[in-house]
C-alpha cells in the first residue's frame, strides 16, 4: 500500500512546520502539498527546506484546490475562517480532513458539519493522547463528585502568541466536565470574574486563563470541596505531540465514510 499524500495548511507557520517535520518522520505517510496564504513571502519555496527537514520537491502554494486534489488528506491548524475554507475544498476532493483549529464560532462548525457530509473530518480541540485521556478522567470525576459537594474551575496557560481564550483544550475539558453532570457548558460557564461578583454559584463551571513566555500548553481542572482539594492536569512540552496525533488520526480517517469525529472515536476512546 502507497503512502498516504498529506497536505500541511499553514505551512509556514509554528505548528504547520512541526507538522512538516512529523510527516517526515512518521510511516505511512508523506508530504505531497504545502499551503499559505496569497502573498506570503514562503511561496515557492521548498517545504522540507523551511521545517529544516531537508529538500523534499513540494513548492509552498496559494492553490488549496490544486493541493487538495493530489491528495488524500489535509492537516489543518490555521485559523477559524481559513478552516471553513478548507473544509469546503476537503468536501470537493472527498478527502481526510483534520482539523485542530480552535476558536471556532458556533457559525464555523456548522459549516465545518455541513462539509463532513462529504469530506471525513476529524476536529478536536487538542489532539494529544494525554489530553484525551484526561477528557475522560474529568468527565468520571465530576459525575461521581455532584455539584452540592464541589466545585469545577479548568485553569490553563498559553504561549503569548495564542490568539483565541479560553483554549480549545480548555473548552474539550469543561465539555468533558458538563458531560459528566449533564448539563449544558454553554448555560454553566463563566469566562470572567471582574469586581464585586457575588458569591459563586453552584453548579457552574469556570474558566481561568493566563498567556505568557513560550509556554506550550498547561491545563488542570480542580474539583474544589469543602476541606478538600482533586486536581487533574497535563502540561504539553512540545507541539510535536499534537502533530504525530494529527497525523495518527489522518491514518485512521483514511479511507472511512464521511462524518465529523472527534479525535476519541481515533483512539477508541
Amino acid at each position: 500500500m502507497s503512502d498516504m499524500g498529506l497536505v500541511v495548511v499553514g505551512a509556514a507557520g509554528r505548528m504547520g512546520q512541526v507538522l512538516l517535520r512529523t510527516v517526515h518522520t512518521m510511516e505511512g505517510v508523506r508530504v505531497v502539498g504545502a499551503i499559505e496564504r496569497s502573498g506570503s513571502p514562503y511561496l515557492g519555496k521548498d517545504a522540507g527546506e523551511l521545517a529544516g527537514i531537508g529538500t523534499i520537491n513540494v513548492a509552498i502554494s496559494d492553490d488549496p484546490l490544486a493541493a487538495f486534489a493530489k491528495a488524500d488528506g489535509v492537516l489543518d491548524f490555521t485559523a477559524p475562517a481559513a478552516t471553513v475554507e478548507f473544509a469546503g475544498y476537503a468536501a470537493q476532493a472527498r478527502i481526510a480532513h483534520v482539523i485542530g483549529t480552535t476558536g471556532c464560532a458556533a457559525e464555523d462548525d456548522a459549516r465545518i458539519a455541513a462539509a463532513a457530509r462529504h469530506a471525513t473530518i476529524v476536529k478536536s480541540g487538542n489532539m494529544s493522547l494525554g489530553v484525551n485521556l484526561l477528557a475522560i478522567l474529568v468527565e468520571k470525576a465530576a459525575q461521581a463528585l455532584g455539584p452540592s459537594d464541589f466545585d469545577i474551575e479548568v485553569l490553563e496557560m498559553h504561549h503569548r502568541h495564542k490568539v483565541d481564550a479560553p483554549s480549545g483544550t480548555a473548552l474539550l475539558l469543561g465539555e468533558a466536565a458538563a458531560e459528566g453532570r449533564k448539563i449544558a457548558l454553554a448555560d454553566r460557564s463563566v469566562r470572567v470574574r471582574d469586581g464585586h461578583t457575588g458569591v459563586r454559584e453552584a453548579g457552574t463551571i469556570g474558566f481561568a486563563t493566563l498567556r505568557g513566555g513560550s509556554v506550550v500548553g498547561d491545563h488542570s481542572v480542580i474539583l474544589a470541596g469543602t476541606g478538600e482539594r482533586i486536581t487533574l492536569s497535563h502540561q504539553a512540552e512540545d507541539r510535536t505531540i499534537f502533530a504525530r496525533g494529527a497525523v495518527k488520526a489522518a491514518l485512521w480517517a483514511h479511507g472511512r465514510k464521511p462524518g465529523l469525529y472527534s479525535m476519541r472515536d481515533v483512539l477508541g476512546l
